[in-house]
């Protein structure tokens, strides 16, 4: 076992690693094959205790951090990357709320979350900003008794299915808004204004169901808001980069796991018929081989040492966490390629594992903060200049 784990991680983990081989695991070609949202996934996490890996332990939570998250979106997407990341993004949200949680958001958000009862996630992205998810175009307007939201948010992996959504919200103008600021806030899955767009049909992580939403008037009661208006900076980069973060660099790791593991036991299984040698006798392929299993184990290090820094509050851990979901994504991507090559024919049917393998990892690329701005925001912190 890994010597970064905790008692508590190993416990989690292996609760989690039976989950994933009796209910997880069995559905994940339907998840891809039919585009459908894992309801069975969340549902088996649910009855297992695990929705509540981010809620503080006061309130029945595991209070798990960053390692924790990484280590169980590893796991899960080793088996169903839809699943992984539909899980992960609910635990960002939990992470999110319980940052500074009131009362309020405690008693009405969290214990449902600790008790399986209560699915959340984050909608940050928009059309019109691209990959600079924390410039909203969505906007917040303050009357006497609640907030009215209006705008689009596009890309919300559990859209129409989770029970709340932390939304990036800026002030409307005339409500003293400056450039850049922008608060979060809890919008209930029947608030109502809300109208989700078509149904999501992607190339890869086919089970995310990462829809887009209009809102139009909807009145938002005004203890939802998470923290103080305009607390933007700090959620970004204290709260939502780390979790989210790792929870995407723990998926695509999982991905690429699989991918050496699949490619591994193709050579062990496959042989010629005239002379009866196994590809895994083949020099060239052995070579190649061990380059997968080296680029898998610099990753996992790198995250690791990402999740360790980031949990104790290491001054320098963000230039880590940066790096993990842009080194995770590159890893993914190159070695289910390497896969395809060394699996041959077999890998090339049509909705073969290493083809969903190599669909979903594609999406590293393109998640917002996408990998070529990870490297700069990455390049900046390792430079000394400002992030933004």
């Amino acid at each position: 076992m890994d010597h970064y784990f905790s008692p508590k991680i190993v416990s989690l983990l292996e609760l989690a690693s039976r989950v994933i081989e009796t209910e997880v695991a069995p559905r994940a070609a339907d998840v891809d094959a039919r585009c459908e949202w894992p309801a069975h996934s969340m549902r088996a996490f649910a009855r297992a205790g695990l929705m509540g890996l981010q809620v503080p332990s006061e309130l029945g939570g595991h209070g798990q951090g960053l390692m924790g998250l990484s280590v169980l979106t590893e796991a899960i997407a080793r088996a169903c990357p839809s699943s992984a990341l539909c899980f992960g993004m609910h635990c960002v949200g939990t992470a999110v709320i319980a940052a500074k949680a009131t009362p309020y958001h405690k008693e009405r958000y969290l214990l449902p979350i600790a008790q399986g009862r209560h699915i959340t996630t984050l909608s940050l992205s928009e059309s019109g900003t691209g990959a600079h998810f924390y410039l909203p175009s969505t906007r917040l307007t303050e009357q006497a008794d609640c907030y009215v939201v209006d705008g689009n948010k596009q890309f919300t992996t559990n859209g129409g299915h989770a029970d709340s959504y932390v939304m990036s919200v800026a002030p409307a103008a005339g409500e003293g808004a400056q450039s850049g600021d922008f608060s979060c806030l809890l919008v209930d899955a029947d608030t109502q204004g809300l109208k989700w767009q078509e149904p999501w049909a992607g190339f890869g992580m086919r089970g995310n169901s990462s829809r887009g939403v209009r809102l139009d008037g909807s009145r938002v009661p005004k203890p939802n808001l998470l923290g103080e208006k305009g607390d933007q900076l700090w959620y970004v980069f204290e709260v939502i980069a780390p979790f989210f973060l790792m929870a995407m660099a723990g998926t695509y790791l999982g991905i690429a796991h699989a991918a050496v593991e699949a490619t591994g036991q193709h050579l062990r299984s496959r042989r010629f018929s005239h002379t009866g040698e196994s590809l895994a006798d083949v020099d060239a392929l052995q070579a190649r081989y061990a380059a997968m299993w080296i680029a898998l184990e610099k990753t996992r290090g790198l995250l690791r040492e990402a999740a360790a820094r980031g949990d104790a509050a290491h001054p320098d851990a963000l230039s880590y966490i940066l790096a993990c979901k842009a080194d995770a994504g590159d890893t993914a991507v190159q070695l289910t390629n390497e896969a395809m090559t060394l699996c041959g024919g077999m890998a090339y049917r049509e909705n073969s594992r290493l083809a969903q393998m190599l669909r979903d990892a594609r999406a590293s690329h393109v998640m917002a903060p996408t990998t070529d701005l990870l490297k700069l925001w990455l390049g900046r912190a390792l430079l000394g200049v400002p992030l933004l």
